[in-house]
């Protein structure tokens, strides 16, 4: 096609951006393979899109030869739109100028996943793929799942978890295969004689002895995706791991490579770090492999924090290699570390932390700040003696912030996990600022969603005790420890009864010895709450002679007459479930009746969960409670690629987890518990060696990068313990760059001596400790600095006076006041009921005498 542009200078003005001399080499550079180490906020799309203006431009390529890959339909959505606003601006195509026979052509930008089911659509045939295939939706995977393993003939003795643990521990390792295009066949081998080696060590410690549990585990697991995967090929269905796995087969094909590098003259490779190994093979067999296509890759190692996820920065750094030039030479590979972004200040912050990080990968640099902004930018640090002064200084800040003038739109709060999220809404909306919550795995951590979402946890798992006794301590029921214990006493001796009373009977041994695990040694306390219902309230009759509590016996009473009613209604619809729980619970209707300020926020959150569990229900009819609770535990496990929410446009603070911030930005950016423990994180990756659903190192694409065990005694398990918790350091480290690179122009950095309820103080943690000393170094303020503690101290909180808690949250006096006048009138109506009638017994509302710690 004829140029419309010759030179770098005409292009700059074309487009009005003053390109940085790093990024002008990048865009101009011969259509050949480059990786380009973009460091954050150095404008890595910008180039991206004003690369693909030169090379139409000049004449070296078609706008439809040029394919961009990118990971979220978000970012590929941006993408096209600068791309497309770019060409036009340029000059080199005409949107006026339409001749309906030859319509201009346009760049093909998409995901990672759309390309490879666009690949298996056009050659899936290829595999005997047939052009029918479905994509599954959430919903349907979930309940496919649960199907296999409801239908799996088994005995599966080493699988001892809970049912909507089990689906979710099935598809964890058939994506994990997948990613690292491993037959589930070959992992059952390969654990057989990892098996058949443990068989003749010495199991010296607990940690030994998981590791044959885990292999056995795995093992059954393994033989579970098998019959998913025949399950899927029966009906037609992919998953997006299949759509990876089975185009990287494709790609394994010579003719489908030719095909594709004839159609795109030009590859844009976005957010390289994250992808997988099976994502490098698929890209490397169709524009790799010595071929010298002209792909440019963009990436910046420092920001790889999808490890968790099945992402290898060792793409990245292996790029070169992977797409050769077609004689052999390595790929070239350039770096922008220019960023426009933040202030000069904040990016030393940055700088520090990274070094060592730089120092593992090739090609990374130092950012620098803009000129003229080397000075900008700056740090508050705070270090509080409680957890609820630090959230109480988080939310003052904020708030004198948007008082100030600060569009609450422009702040972002960041935490390491979502356990805070609810304090932190309650604290801003306490002081009149604008909040959103953003990401399911947010919802669930709020209090209206989390005892929903409980509810159905027990409702669906007799066993699924944690939950039951969030039910029964939380300020709805207000069972106090005493009372709770009694009841783990009595759903022991269940345990104990069933097993003395099934030792004459000869099936039940001979089930046991079958299957190894006796379904009734599990203790439920569901079983033991039932149990009130076949005894007299008074405690009179024959039972256990536990002394309950006369409120707690009431209350245990109520409780499993509301689990058994709810119970029956299981096989409906699930948003039919799930209205019936908050019908049945009042959860909304006490949300609706509170006028406090934070009770419209709570409907707003329970709406956006319900408005989830309807997307998830309305992919399949048929969606059950069940796979839509192991789509939760999923998605609260580090959001594992199902929760693709993003903040809204609505200008408010937004609230999420550090993970999730990353390709965003604000102007403020605060960033609490920065404690030692929490963040960086002590807590390291799932161990294949202790758990069934995560694939052992040696069988990833990837295993180089990872540490793994040397020899099978206590001595060669420390050690991978050890170095896993190095790995851990390193991806901590990642993730605390990308959070300290949010901000443009504030941080706000904050952690607490004495936590929420721990009995050992907590204090700063090595990321708060680098804010300090930065800020005495003359580059920010230290605000509060609390001094740690005397060893004899013990935590304020636990010794905190508990006042009357009101369930689902406080109201404010007047509203309360109405309330207790409503509930006198009512007890008074009970108690005179029992009186003439032998009703229900009185005192049905009060305080229970066993108190809650809070």
């Amino acid at each position: 096609m004829p140029a419309h542009i010759t030179d770098p200078e005409q292009l700059k003005e074309l487009l009005g951006i003053p390109f940085t001399p790093e990024q002008t080499a990048c865009i101009v550079a011969p259509p050949a393979p480059q990786v380009i180490v973009a460091g954050a906020g150095s404008g890595k799309t910008t180039v991206m899109a004003a690369r693909v203006v030169w090379l139409v431009g000049t004449g070296q390529v078609a706008p439809e030869q040029v394919l961009g890959l990118t990971f979220t339909n978000k970012a590929a959505g941006e993408l096209a739109e600068r791309v497309r606003t770019a060409l036009i601006r340029a000059g080199v195509t005409d949107p006026d100028v339409i001749d309906p026979d030859h319509p201009p052509g346009e760049p093909a930008i998409s995901t990672y996943h759309a390309f490879a089911g666009r690949l298996l659509t056009d050659h899936g045939l290829r595999l005997g793929l047939e052009p029918t295939s479905r994509l599954l939706a959430d919903a349907t995977r979930y309940q496919l799942a649960a199907r296999v393993l409801r239908e799996a003939p088994g005995p599966y003795p080493a699988l001892t978890r809970s049912f909507a643990d089990l689906v979710s521990d099935l598809l964890a390792l058939d994506g994990e295969l997948a990613e690292h295009l491993v037959r589930p066949e070959d992992l059952r081998a390969w654990d057989a004689g990892l098996l058949d080696t443990l068989d003749g060590v010495r199991l010296s410690n607990a940690d030994l002895r998981k590791v044959p549990e885990a292999a056995a585990a795995r093992r059954e697991l393994a033989d579970l995706v098998i019959r998913y995967r025949a399950a899927k090929r029966r009906q037609d269905l992919l998953d997006f791991g299949d759509q990876i796995a089975l185009s990287a087969q494709l790609a394994g094909l010579p003719e489908v490579g030719r095909v594709l590098r004839d159609d795109y003259r030009v590859v844009l490779l976005d957010e390289y770090q994250d992808t997988s190994v099976a994502q490098r093979i698929l890209l490397a067999g169709l524009f790799g492999g010595g071929t010298g296509h002209p792909v440019t890759a963009v990436g910046d190692p420092c920001q790889a924090i999808y490890g968790w996820r099945g992402a290898s920065v060792a793409n990245l750094d292996d790029f070169p290699e992977h797409f050769a030039h077609a004689d052999g030479r390595p790929a070239a590979r350039q770096a922008l570390s220019e960023n426009r972004r933040s202030g000069g200040r904040l990016l030393d912050l940055a700088n520090g932390l990274a070094e060592p990080l730089r120092a593992m990968h090739a090609g990374v640099e130092a950012l620098r700040p803009a000129p003229g902004a080397e000075r900008d930018g700056m740090v508050r640090c705070a270090l509080l003696r409680t957890h609820a002064e630090e959230i109480d200084w988080i939310a003052d800040s904020v708030a004198h912030l948007v008082r100030t003038g600060k569009a609450p739109g422009e702040i972002a709060v960041l935490c390491r996990t979502a356990t805070d999220f609810a304090e932190i809404q309650g604290a801003l909306v306490a002081r009149d600022v604008p909040v959103e919550v953003v990401g399911l795995s947010g919802l669930l951590h709020l209090p209206e969603v989390a005892d929903l979402v409980a509810v159905c946890e027990v409702l669906q798992d007799p066993g699924a005790n944690a939950s039951l006794v969030r039910l029964l301590s939380g300020p709805r029921w207000r069972i106090g420890p005493r009372d709770l214990a009694l009841l783990g006493r009595r759903a022991r001796l269940l345990v104990s009864h069933a097993r003395v009373e099934g030792d004459d009977d000869p099936d039940r041994r001979l089930a046991e010895a079958v299957e190894g695990v006796d379904p009734s040694e599990v203790i439920s306390l569901a079983d033991a709450l039932d149990t009130f219902l076949e005894t007299p309230l008074d405690g009179t009759g024959d039972d256990d002679g536990l002394p309950f509590s006369a409120d707690a016996r009431v209350r245990f009473a109520r409780l499993a007459t509301e689990l058994r009613e709810l119970r029956r209604a299981l096989s409906d619809p699930l948003m039919d479930v799930l209205h019936r729980v908050l019908a049945v619970t009042g959860l909304e209707v006490e949300l609706s009746a509170s006028p406090h300020a934070l009770a419209a926020r709570r409907r707003e959150t329970l709406s956006n969960f319900l408005d989830v569990a309807a997307s998830f229900a309305a992919g399949d009819g048929e969606a059950t409670l069940l796979a839509f609770l192991g789509f939760l535990r999923t998605a609260a496990q580090y959001e594992k690629g199902l929760d693709n929410a993003l903040p809204g446009g609505e200008n408010t603070v937004k609230v999420l987890t550090a993970h999730k911030s990353k390709g965003l930005e604000w102007d403020v950016v605060a960033v609490p518990g920065l404690v030692t423990g929490t963040f960086p994180s002590g807590q390291g990756r799932e161990k294949w060696t202790a758990q069934g659903k995560v694939l052992p190192h040696g069988l990833r694409g990837d295993a180089e990068t990872l540490p793994d065990v040397a020899s099978w005694d206590a001595r060669g398990l420390k050690a991978f313990h050890e170095a896993m918790k190095d790995h851990q350091h390193t991806e901590e480290l990642r993730l605390g760059y990308v959070t300290f690179t949010r901000p443009r122009s504030l941080l706000l950095g904050s952690g607490h001596w004495w936590g929420p309820s721990q009995k050992k103080p907590r204090g700063p943690s090595d990321f708060l400790t680098a804010l300090y000393e930065h800020c005495a170094a003359g580059h920010g303020e230290i605000e509060v600095w609390a001094d740690e503690p005397a060893e004899d101290e013990e935590n304020p909180a636990l010794h905190r006076a508990t006042a009357d808690e009101v369930w689902p949250l406080p109201l404010d006096a007047a509203a309360l006041a109405r309330r207790r006048s409503a509930a006198e009138t009512v007890l008074a109506h009970l108690d005179g009921l029992a009186a003439r009638e032998d009703g229900p017994p009185p005192g049905l509302l009060k305080k229970s005498p066993s108190p809650r710690t809070p």
